[in-house]
């Protein structure tokens, strides 16, 4: 999870196994909200995704990125608006992008665990395990959360 010419800078990464698809019901026509599991650091997943756009159903698997910028070259900023200059960028490796800031950050006294919470515009994200795989995240931060799905 380092940065390198070419990839682009990534916080966190692994690939997720949805477990569960709105288990409360679904609230919303085009919004599903997904319980995963992650494969490489175990980490639990709770994310609304628009469905509409990208479906996502129990046992689906997909690979979850954070990132800070979609630029792929170092020592380049991501401004507030949308990059239409064509040039190679993180987002075209991957299939869902959504963009958000991260609003709370914790470590649970009994378990040890961090937890993050993301709003992308109303659509939320938890993620929470080994406090050590999100040391690079911070409170305030604004993110992309990069999604494809995995054969």
């Amino acid at each position: 999870m380092s940065s390198t010419e070419g990839r682009g800078e990534i916080y966190f990464e692994d690939i997720f196994t949805v477990t569960k698809k709105d288990p409360d019901g679904r609230k919303f026509d085009r919004v599903s909200r997904l319980i995963g599991v992650g494969e490489q650091f175990e980490m639990d997943l709770i994310l609304d995704v628009n469905t509409f756009l990208y479906p996502l159903n129990k046992d689906d698997k997909f690979t979850l990125a954070l990132a800070p910028k979609l630029s792929l070259r170092e020592g380049v900023q991501d401004s507030a608006y949308f990059d239409q200059s064509g040039e190679p960028n993180l987002a075209d490796k991957y299939e869902y992008v959504m963009h958000g800031k991260l609003y709370k950050y914790a470590v649970e006294e009994r378990s040890k665990k961090g937890e993050i919470y993301i709003s992308f515009g109303g659509l939320l994200m938890m993620l929470r395990g080994d406090p050590e795989q999100l040391q690079k995240l911070e409170q305030d931060q604004r993110l992309y959360l990069l999604i494809r799905k995995v054969s």
